[in-house]
């Protein structure tokens, strides 16, 4: 029986919505069928909690007097964006501080402001009639400004490949330090966990899903920036998807720092962990199926992170069961694997959203539109020296 997202809100609101996490979801399937689930699941939170480095935020510091048009920003001596009007900016996650560099970078800045910390302001300006300031130099914390709110082009990404490294160097990489010759196996995609292995199809995330993003409200804003549909049918009938991401929006003010942190990476830079949860409406069983797939029916590839190309060798097919299970037969060589996403914060925040749905707390939206389904990620036909 199909249901819908405004009936579904309904039975919330009255306190008789029957809320499930991804994995509960899947352990109830595996016992009692999809078909049944679907009677009596009204929606299943997904989460995940992982290095996403095409997030950051847009930052509003308010008019200084005499006004400035700030041009040259730096947040904790770590360069914003200044190409925004007066007094606008962006910071991105990965940006390195400039004296410090990859130790502290824009994922520190806004992790530090989340929390309450002090940071240090300074802009310069060329000055002109109607902004005459050239310089200034404050300290401020989050409360000070107007507007302060996480903008992540690229989160969440579907289904990201492993990473091992078939070369005979050690390297590192935004996958964690591969180690020679096939040494190790990493990954990131929290499987059974993870948002849009659970709605491959796109069906119920869009535009406008209202999200739990780092502890607080957010929403999707758009498709994720290279976002790309691939869905293969295996041999044995599962199916095999990869590539779509999402684009996210909230408010840094309603967020916990217990839900986002800077991270770095050896020889790659800084890069921010984002908490990210997601309810997924059971509106027919066809979403149920989807929503009951495990560990050992979704699937990733194997890539050699050894070689810098942006067409990586796919080396095997593996299944998210095998990756979790510490190893990996590869040509009769067992890789040990390990996650660089954290299973328990990802469990921790599927269990925080489903507790805000059943208390009513946390109602869900209606998409204003649908994702885009056709997506192609294309390379650049350029040079590099």
């Amino acid at each position: 029986m199909a249901k819908t997202i405004s009936e579904i809100n309904e039975k919330i609101k009255q306190g008789k919505a029957v809320v499930f996490t991804a994995e509960q979801a899947v352990a109830m399937a595996a016992e009692q069928g999809v078909a049944e689930c679907a009677k009596k699941i009204d929606v299943v939170t997904a989460a995940t909690f992982g290095a996403m480095c095409s997030s950051g935020a847009m930052l509003n510091f308010g008019h200084t007097d005499p006004p400035i048009r700030m041009g040259e920003i730096t947040l904790n001596d770590v360069s914003a964006y200044g190409g925004l009007a007066a007094v606008d900016t962006y910071i991105g996650a990965t940006q390195p501080s400039k004296h410090k560099g990859i130790e502290y970078g824009g994922a520190h800045v806004i992790e530090d402001l989340i929390a309450g910390k002090e940071i240090e302001l300074h802009a310069t300006s060329d000055g002109t009639d109607c902004y005459t300031g050239e310089e200034v130099r404050t300290k401020l914390t989050l409360s000070d400004l107007n507007q302060a709110y996480m903008f992540n082009p690229r989160n969440a990404y579907q289904n990201y490949s492993a990473a091992t490294n078939a070369t005979d160097t050690l390297k590192r990489t935004y996958m964690g330090t591969l180690l020679p010759n096939m040494g190790n196996i990493t990954y990131s995609t929290s499987g059974e966990m993870s948002p849009l292995l659970k709605d491959p199809k796109l069906r119920t995330i869009g535009i406008g899903t209202k999200i739990l993003l780092c502890g607080g409200e957010g929403y999707v804003a758009f498709e994720g920036t290279q976002a790309v549909n691939k869905a293969s049918e295996l041999d044995n009938g599962d199916m095999h998807y990869a590539g779509y991401t999402l684009s996210v929006i909230g408010d840094l003010k309603g967020m916990s720092s217990e839900y986002i942190k800077a991270a770095t990476f050896e020889g790659y830079g800084t890069t921010l962990y984002v908490g990210m949860g997601v309810p997924i409406p059971v509106i027919d069983e066809d979403m149920m199926a989807d929503l009951a797939v495990d560990n050992a029916h979704l699937y990733t590839h194997v890539q050699d992170y050894g070689v810098s190309t942006s067409a990586r060798e796919n080396i095997k097919r593996v299944s998210y069961a095998q990756l979790r299970s510490g190893q990996v037969d590869i040509g009769g060589k067992k890789v040990k694997t390990a996650p660089l996403s954290s299973l328990f914060k990802a469990r921790k925040i599927a269990v925080e959203l489903q507790g805000k749905i059943l208390s009513g707390e946390f109602i869900m939206t209606q998409p204003v539109a649908t994702l885009p389904y056709n997506a192609q990620f294309k390379g650049l036909n350029a040079e590099v020296k």
